[in-house]
């Protein structure tokens, strides 16, 4: 039986001695132990009752029957966290899942990248200039000086409190639409989401995922998954094995409980039609049912001419492409997808209807991190899913004779 543990102080002792990657290196330990006790303090941002809920939806799209659609902010950041956007992109994920919905037939899970999205991993622990890498702003700032770039715990209060406010602006869309919201994010940062911890459900966000970058398989991240409630997200990339995606599975569904896992493949336009098949092959004939979603944008990313990280809307459709084809030709259920995207009109992908070109990208280039699908070009996504779920309904559907 998978293993719930009941709190934070409880999940702490468990992780101790295991390898956490893609840590801080906070300068002062008593600080972050002062404030580890403070989060533990705090109220659970999200109720119980809401993840177990998000848990039976999910159970539907595991069973063929839901489709998910998750997105919002690569990172979120203090500063741009106000109820304007954060209700333009909920506003942009809910038309992305009114498209799904009237294309399949089928009912549409809206999960936001939103209300902890605060950490990110790095390739380095430093940047060229010899400063900390940009970690997120729950960790520390992004402006080039050594002042920002020092980790200080004291952030990842500012970042519950941010959470919080986007969960109220959530709940009032989700009232506003007549909606059920849900928020997840990458549960990258120990000593944040550890103590949020309360009797055995990670209350800082309904949906969580590890990222591609901290699966180790006995590492700290996979082994805080297995001990909590909620559903979780696993992301996999081209690297992944047959075999390790059976062993992911075994390890955080061991009861083979429909929606407790979402696999989220990120191959990248050219890999997706060879290695997604093994994969989903190995993990149905093992027994578990999980959810599939594609993650079109991180195996897509490249840097332009001027120095920008950028993404291309073709290769982001092509992806989705072929990872509806894979599924179709298996007779799996594809899921849905996973996307970084904002309503915000900013220009860090190129390419969609609007045709935005490469010398457009610093015009308003304002992400944090990774470049997200503006609405415009979320909405094009939105269209190509949906000629590829009504080319796939008219196929299934009865002959009139």
């Amino acid at each position: 039986m998978t293993v719930h543990d009941g709190t934070g102080p409880d999940l702490a002792r468990a992780l101790a001695g295991l390898t956490a990657g893609q840590q801080p290196q906070w300068p002062d330990q008593e600080r972050v132990r002062e404030v580890r006790a403070a989060l533990g303090a705090l109220p659970p941002l999200v109720e119980p009752a809401a993840v177990d809920r998000l848990r039976e939806r999910l159970a539907e799209a595991a069973l063929g029957r839901a489709l998910v659609v998750q997105g919002g902010d690569c990172a979120e950041t203090f500063a741009g966290n106000t109820p304007e956007h954060v209700r333009a992109n909920l506003h942009t994920l809910l038309h992305c899942a009114t498209l799904f919905e009237v294309a399949s037939g089928l009912p549409v899970v809206p999960v936001g990248r939103v209300a902890g999205q605060y950490a990110k991993p790095r390739s380095s622990p430093t940047g060229p200039d010899g400063l900390p890498s940009y970690r997120g702003d729950i960790v520390n700032g992004l402006a080039a000086t050594a002042e920002a770039r020092t980790p200080d715990p004291r952030r990842m209060l500012i970042a519950y409190d941010g959470a919080g406010a986007a969960l109220d602006v959530l709940d009032s869309v989700a009232d506003a639409t007549r909606t059920e919201l849900f928020a997840g994010h990458e549960a990258l940062l120990l000593d944040y989401e550890v103590p949020l911890v309360r009797d055995g459900y990670a209350l800082s966000g309904h949906f969580l995922w590890i990222g591609e970058r901290t699966r180790e398989l006995d590492g700290a991240h996979v082994a805080l998954a297995r001990r909590i409630a909620n559903p979780l997200g696993l992301k996999l990339g081209p690297s992944t094995t047959p075999e390790q995606a059976v062993a992911y599975a075994e390890a955080l569904d061991p009861d083979r409980v429909p929606g407790r896992l979402t696999l989220i493949s990120r191959m990248g336009a050219d890999r997706v039609s060879d290695v997604l098949p093994p994969l989903v092959e190995a993990v149905a004939d093992a027994g578990h049912p999980v959810v599939w979603l594609c993650d079109p944008m991180h195996g897509n990313t490249e840097t332009a001419a001027g120095g920008l990280k950028t993404r291309r809307f073709d290769r982001i459709a092509a992806e989705v492409s072929g990872y509806f084809a894979v599924h179709r030709a298996i007779g799996s259920h594809p899921g849905g997808l996973h996307l970084e995207l904002t309503g915000d009109d900013v220009t860090e992908c190129l390419g969609g209807r609007e045709d935005l070109r490469e010398e457009q990208l610093p015009e308003r280039y304002l992400t944090g991190c990774d470049p997200r699908l503006n609405g415009r070009q979320s909405l094009d996504l939105a269209r190509v899913v949906a000629e590829i779920l009504l080319e796939h309904s008219a196929r299934r559907a009865p002959v009139a004779v």
